[in-house]
């Protein structure tokens, strides 16, 4: 049978005395001591603690409080959901309110009584640990509004927070990337999040119609303004009327078209084409492009003044080759959506196969991905997807069961270690301190590592 293990309780008290008295009188807690600030600290990025009770006078002055709110503003810092409980003089009241203000949770006045101040810490453990099932819970109801992207990638989880905080913002933003980076999804994303989600999201790729055909199809026609115009067609831009409008591939507007959508994004009202009446439009603009726009300006291809007005947001997406894990983790959910529609069963991919997804290069980016399974899913014999389904080359990198998880362990710990060495200028309790180990095994792992 297992036991629960006791609910660790950090105690920050200078006087010695005081401090066995209050382990003693909260032994149902797994107590840790502390007695200074920089003590305290090392305390909570070691164990993370849910609830703290402090003095206000620490040491190297303990007849001040500065110290203790210095540490009391650190801690929550670093820990903002952390219960401080402070303790303070029977005459504290000022000092009590002012760390009321500052976020701790409640204060007591010494001497306290031990039954009080435990019935107090049992509360601020059952507020903690509602605050954290809330935390799940919301997070389980209200998925992130890019839920339905793939990915690991440190960057691409960078770039999905960056789109949920501009989201109900009206600000125009630019994605910037290659082919088949995933703009589009990222564009829909974007608007899903945006208080205009109940509206249209409207989507014209700029490359994919000729230049004579672009401009009516972004602004419109009244009948009768050209040879075949029979009735009166509002745009793209007018029909996105209240929700987003997505301009793929921006880089190819023809410069006649340049100069109207920027007096557009100015004005905020177009004029169809054979038309004199001005139509206010409230319309959010996403933009994107593979092409290099500041080169394009160099070139005199794009107009500078229209970028600075698309480019009030740039959001730069890496291509599936930088993304770390993500061309394994998006094979498995492709054959998993591609062998649902095609009636293929379970099917599954090889090591072999994952192998090579991983080390090809993927000029293509998810798109080239997605197509090359969907075939291997469709053409494939069996239920099992090898390299040669998937139609890569044989590789000459090892298996993924083969990475040396103890060498990358390793080579991590001595960068971490390395990088605070240099920030302590060596010096080890400092250097401890910052890692969150005791100094024991700081030295353990400087010898296993060979660190002088």
């Amino acid at each position: 049978m297992s036991v629960e293990r006791a609910r660790q309780l950090l105690i920050v008290e200078d006087d010695p005395a005081l401090q066995k008295q209050m382990r003693w009188s909260f032994d149902k807690f797994e107590t840790l001591t502390a007695s200074d600030r920089e003590s305290a600290l090392a305390q909570v990025h070691r164990h993370n603690p849910a609830v703290v009770t402090m003095d206000l006078g620490l040491p190297p002055d303990a007849d001040s409080v500065s110290e203790g709110f210095l540490l009391l503003e650190q801690l929550l810092s670093v820990a903002p959901d952390t219960k401080v409980i402070v303790l303070t003089g029977q005459n504290d009241q000022n000092n009590a309110l002012r760390a009321i203000d500052l976020g701790a949770y409640d204060f007591f006045a010494k001497p306290f009584e031990p039954e009080l101040l435990t019935l107090t810490i049992e509360r601020a453990y059952r507020l903690f640990d509602l605050q954290q099932e809330n935390r799940r819970l919301r997070e389980m109801q209200h998925p992130p509004a890019l839920s339905g992207l793939i990915t690991r990638d440190a960057d691409m989880l960078r770039i999905c927070r960056t789109i949920e905080k501009v989201a109900n913002s009206n600000a125009t933003v630019l994605l910037l990337g290659e082919s088949g980076t995933g703009k589009e999804v990222l564009a829909r994303g974007l608007h899903e999040s945006s208080p205009r989600k109940k509206e249209r999201f409207v989507a014209i790729n700029c490359a994919a119609i000729p230049d004579n055909l672009l401009e009516s199809e972004l602004f419109g026609y009244e009948k009768g303004a050209f040879t075949g115009a029979a009735k009166t067609t509002p745009g793209k831009i007018e029909t996105a009327h209240g929700g987003t409008l997505f301009l793929d591939e921006i880089g190819d507007l023809p410069p006649p078209l340049q100069s109207k959508l920027l007096r557009f994004l100015q004005e905020r009202v177009i004029e169809r084409i054979g038309g004199r009446q001005e139509i206010p439009v409230d319309v959010r603009i996403v933009c994107a492009t593979h092409q290099n726009l500041e080169s394009l300006i160099k070139e005199g291809r794009f107009r500078e003044d229209l970028y600075y007005r698309l480019a009030e947001i740039v959001v730069n997406i890496p291509p599936l080759r930088e993304r770390r894990g993500d061309p394994g983790l998006l094979a498995h959910a492709f054959v998993r959506r591609f062998a649902t529609e095609q009636n293929r069963g379970n099917m599954v991919l090889t090591e072999g196969a994952v192998c090579a997804i991983e080390a090809h290069t993927w000029p293509g980016n998810v798109r080239e991905l997605e197509n090359c399974i969907k075939r291997a899913v469709i053409m494939a014999d069996g239920t099992q997807l090898t390299r040669d389904d998937i139609g890569l080359k044989p590789l000459s990198e090892e298996p993924l069961e083969f990475i040396d998880l103890r060498r990358v362990r390793e080579e991590a710990e001595r960068q971490a270690i390395v990088t605070a060495l240099g920030r302590t200028n060596g010096n080890l309790v400092r250097t401890a301190e910052i890692l969150g180990i005791s100094r024991p095994t700081l030295y353990d792992l400087m010898h296993r590592l060979g660190l002088k």
